[in-house]
């Protein structure tokens, strides 16, 4: 059997390791960097990409999006000095862009003087450790987690073997909160509110990513026992994780390839301690809003970013208003921060941006692989509507998922097509993710779908959802979606902004463990009863040539009628709901 090769980057850490690379930093000629060192900068938070050679990115842990007066007005400073833009990350962290050859070593330094580190932000690094923005705080709040999460991290930042030498990163959540605003089952490892016996502790789940739901381990750990836990998982990980194939080293297809009993032991190998069952999970969906009354009487604000984008003058404004109200400030993983400890619901931000439901990836301005500027490109979506239903989107610039586009109510990929015509900005779709509780993660509704028409999709796939009558979109996406076959949701909408045919979409009985042959020709005699033969005669054997079709004829250029029908395109710039 021919033996395994170990891959680019665990060469380089077997030749040297990043802690024993460290001192080099100091005397590094940043203006000529060799592959070795980029590799070795990012297990500091250094980083430099092809889009911009001589441009660097220090990335900043925001430990569970905690942070002080003092370090926001320090970062606002250090960035407007240096004219650097400032960037929120999905992992309630900070980015500063636009570092030179020349003042990147001094503003690293700065940084990590003012109590905020840059280790172990980027490369195979336990990350940013994220928990709900009203942790410790919120009426939800059960189980304050940030004392744990500071535990957790001391251990990591100050084991020097581990600096950069995991198989790949670890992405950790833990919420003691009964509801969450956001979903933390991306994650590689979670910790969720749970309760056994009527005592409040964790249910464990790992294997999570940006398009996988972590999966339950059946543990459940008291808080005290967290710490411990964390510290075997990570050591179980470090000695048993793939190191071969790059695209396989993430803990998911570690549990792919032995399963998730054998990694257990491993783990339980390196606790040395017993653990109970997993107990019953006490999650409930957490709804945004501008104003959150708090479990002491205060209220948080929401500070709606610009997907992700914020100014140095926003953060001192931020700041000096924060102080005067005696408030605290933090960040999270939706992109946005929050000043906690208001006495009244007001702020003097009103300007907002409709973004708080929104994740938006770095986009082609900060990152290589990205085929869209997404922060740019986002404000094509009809945000009032998402914003008045709050529904949640994620947008990833390429299938790296960084925008956790299936682990939302509606998520796209940016993405280049000639599908239909001149080579231009597409996106792929994902729609009906039940997310808050990790069941699943979005399906892929259309492969592709132009940039000009995304607007028009979406706008239809809101009004399905208001005509629902359901309370939220993912409880539309568990009683409606889920019933239907994907490949059936995406004709359906294509006939309707083909024909402008206004019936809704009503829940059925579910066809989703039926035989195919069965659940086709049941979802063909439900389209037969709304829309015409010349429609149906597209059907064959399954949907997809309907669907491929119908594509070409809506969004294909130079076709003769590429435009939605009247009647539909009344309808979408319409406030009104439908009528059956």
């Amino acid at each position: 059997m021919t033996e395994k090769k170990l891959n680019k980057r665990e060469r380089h850490k077997a030749a040297l390791s990043p802690i024993e690379y460290y001192p080099q930093i100091e005397t590094l000629d940043f203006n000529s960097i060799s592959e070795g060192d980029i590799f070795y900068l990012q297990d500091f938070g250094i980083f430099n990409t092809p889009i911009e050679e001589e441009a660097y990115t220090l990335r900043l842990r925001i430990t569970a999006g905690r942070i002080t007066i003092a370090q926001l007005r320090a970062i606002a400073d250090i960035a407007k000095r240096n004219e650097l833009e400032i960037i929120l990350t999905a992992r309630a962290g900070l980015q500063l862009h636009g570092l030179t050859c020349e003042n990147v070593l001094q503003i690293y330094k700065q940084i990590n003087e003012i109590g905020i580190t840059t280790w172990q932000t980027f490369g195979d690094n336990v990350r940013n450790i994220v928990s709900d923005v009203y942790d410790g705080r919120g009426c939800m709040s059960v189980i304050e987690t940030y004392p744990l999460i500071m535990q957790m991290q001391e251990y990591f930042l100050k084991t020097p073997r581990l600096v950069g030498m995991l198989p790949r990163r670890i992405s950790t959540g833990i919420s003691g909160n009964s509801a969450n605003v956001t979903s933390f089952f991306a994650n590689d490892l979670y910790f969720a509110l749970a309760k056994r016996e009527g005592v409040f502790g964790f249910n464990v789940y790992m294997g999570g990513k940006n398009t996988e739901i972590a999966r339950s381990a059946d543990i459940f750990l008291l808080p005290d026992e967290v710490v411990s836990f964390f510290k075997a998982f990570i050591e179980a990980f470090n000695k048993h994780g793939l190191r071969f194939t790059r695209t396989r080293t993430r803990l998911f297809h570690l549990l792919e390839e032995i399963g998730m009993e054998a990694f257990v032991e491993y783990v339980a190998h390196e606790y040395k301690q017993s653990w109970q069952k997993a107990g019953d999970l006490v999650l409930e969906k957490g709804l945004f809003s501008k104003y959150q009354r708090l479990k002491d009487g205060s209220y948080a604000f929401c500070y709606e970013s610009n997907f992700g984008r914020i100014s140095a003058e926003e953060l001192m404004a931020i700041a000096d208003f924060a102080e005067t109200h005696s408030a605290e400030v933090r960040l999270s993983t939706d992109h946005n921060l929050y000043i906690l400890g208001l006495s009244q619901p007001f702020s003097p931000f009103e300007h907002l941006k409709k973004s708080q439901t929104i994740v938006a990836c770095a986009g082609s301005q900060y990152c290589p692989y990205s085929f869209w500027d997404i922060k740019d490109d986002a404000q094509l979506l009809p945000l009032e509507k998402i914003s008045e239903h709050r529904i949640q989107i994620g947008i990833s610039g390429c299938a790296k998922g960084c925008g956790r586009h299936q682990h939302c109510d509606i998520g796209l990929i940016g993405l280049r097509t000639n599908n239909f015509g001149n080579t231009d900005k597409g996106a792929r779709i994902y729609l009906g993710a039940e997310h808050s509780a990790g069941i699943s993660v979005g399906r892929e509704l259309f492969e592709m779908v132009p940039l000009e028409h995304i607007r028009s999709v979406i706008d239809l796939i809101i009004h399905e959802y208001e005509q629902s009558g359901c309370d939220t979109f993912e409880s539309f996406s568990t009683q409606i979606l889920k019933c239907y076959s994907i490949e059936f949701i995406a004709l359906w909408l294509l006939i309707k902004l083909e024909s402008g045919a206004i019936t809704p979409l009503y829940a059925m009985d579910t066809l989703e463990h039926v035989a195919e042959e069965y659940r086709f020709m049941a979802e063909k005699e439900r389209l037969s009863g709304y829309f015409s033969t010349a429609v149906l005669a597209l059907i064959e054997d399954d949907f997809k040539d309907a669907i491929r079709q119908m594509s070409k004829k809506l969004w294909s250029v130079g076709e003769s009628d590429p435009q939605i029908a009247p009647q539909i395109k009344k309808l979408l710039v319409s406030k009104k709901y439908w009528e059956v």
